[in-house]
């Protein structure tokens, strides 16, 4: 394999491929990033065994070929480079020797055989649907701040997919909806179901996964085709092919999870309220996070106690016509869910201090957030 290939282009894709690859890796093939080069184009992928990257690049390719390079280092190499550098990637005779040249840097770099590198993107994947760029991003960011890094439940370290129907002035509309929860907070994002999507089984895509795409997909054209079946997914777009293994486990059912009596309303300015419970929560303390919420009529008063820090309270108009009611909340739990509310308005649908409550952006009725309270 000979190519020359310019820094730029070369650095953007190893960047997006070799954040795949784990650091500490017992099986030294994954450690690598497989080039292939032909017909005008450099193919690069790297894989953990559970997700896969690969993206195409344009290169002159004087003699085409592959090998696998270890990943990190070519990286770093490559990042080290003087803008604008042409790379000459070169492997010669017995292939076990990858040759990078730029300007009067030279370096040679141990290879593996192709043969060892693992391939994940085999398999039939029956159900195709697009999505925008702007959509995945938001069933993305709107979700996975609630996805729970507890191992031991495995089945809630990712986002649960699936098509579902959303009831609306009397009638079911079909929908995509984005489900994450931790135990202690819940999102539930949906939008209009993509054509093609009607048929899809229910997936949990794992938290790795969800970063590495949402990474991604700033830089993406506007259209993302997604594949999947049940137990893998793939999302193409542009140059970049990302495959992924499925969570195999059941999601629990959340909607049990939603309360249907909350009868008590408060409205607030999203962004006034965000900052309220940021400054109280300075003084709580460390380990619990607690933030109280005193609520009267058309007020609501934060409040924080430590033992060690002192005690904090601020007060902030509201609309809330019920009778007094306290409840206390993890703040950042609660920052985590306001911070998600893009209108100016939150709504916060509530029962009483030991039931959970519903958060909504009064401006936009696709994304639901529940909250357990707890003892302050």
């Amino acid at each position: 394999m000979n190519i020359i290939i310019e820094r730029a282009a070369l650095l953007r894709s190893l960047g997006h491929v070799q954040s795949v690859v784990e650091r500490r890796n017992t099986i030294p093939i994954l450690s690598n990033v497989l080039l292939r080069a032909s017909d005008g184009e450099l193919s690069l992928a790297a894989t953990d065994m559970d997700l896969e990257i690969v993206e195409t690049v344009p290169a002159t390719v004087t003699r085409a070929g592959g090998t696998t390079a270890p990943a990190h280092t070519l990286y770093d190499i490559v990042r080290k480079l003087p803008d604008g550098s042409q790379v000459e990637l070169d492997i010669g005779g017995d292939g076990t020797i990858l040759t990078l040249r730029a300007g009067r840097s030279q370096f040679k770099l141990s290879c593996l055989p192709i043969d060892d590198f693992p391939q994940l993107s085999g398999g039939d994947l029956p159900h195709r649907f697009d999505l925008t760029a702007g959509d995945l991003r938001a069933l993305v960011d709107r979700t996975r701040f609630a996805i729970s890094t507890e191992e031991t439940r495995y089945y809630l370290n990712g986002i649960y997919l699936h098509a579902a129907k959303a009831k609306a002035g009397g009638a079911e509309l079909p929908v995509l909806r984005a489900v994450a929860t931790d135990g202690h907070r819940l999102a539930r994002v949906e939008m209009p179901l993509p054509e093609g999507a009607a048929g899809i089984p229910g997936v949990i895509v794992p938290r790795k996964t969800v970063n590495e795409i949402r990474k991604l997909i700033d830089e993406a054209a506007d259209r993302i085709e997604l594949s999947l079946s049940d137990n893998k997914i793939r999302f193409a777009f542009d140059s970049v092919v990302v495959t992924s293994k499925l969570i195999d486990g059941t999601f629990p059912d959340y909607e049990r999870v939603i309360p249907v009596g909350n009868d008590k309303t408060m409205e607030v300015d999203a962004k006034l309220f965000a900052a309220a419970v940021d400054r109280v929560a300075t003084i709580s303390t460390e380990k619990s996070r607690a933030v109280k919420l005193s609520l009267t009529r058309g007020t609501l008063t934060l409040s924080a106690t430590s033992p060690e820090a002192g005690s904090a309270t601020e007060e902030l108009e509201v609309g809330y016509d019920e009778g007094p009611l306290e409840i206390g909340f993890n703040s950042r739990y609660l920052l985590d869910i306001t911070q998600q509310i893009e209108g100016e308005g939150a709504r916060f649908s509530l029962a009483d201090a030991a039931s959970p409550t519903i958060v909504r952006d009064v401006a936009d009725s696709t994304a639901l957030y529940v909250l357990m309270p707890m003892r302050v």
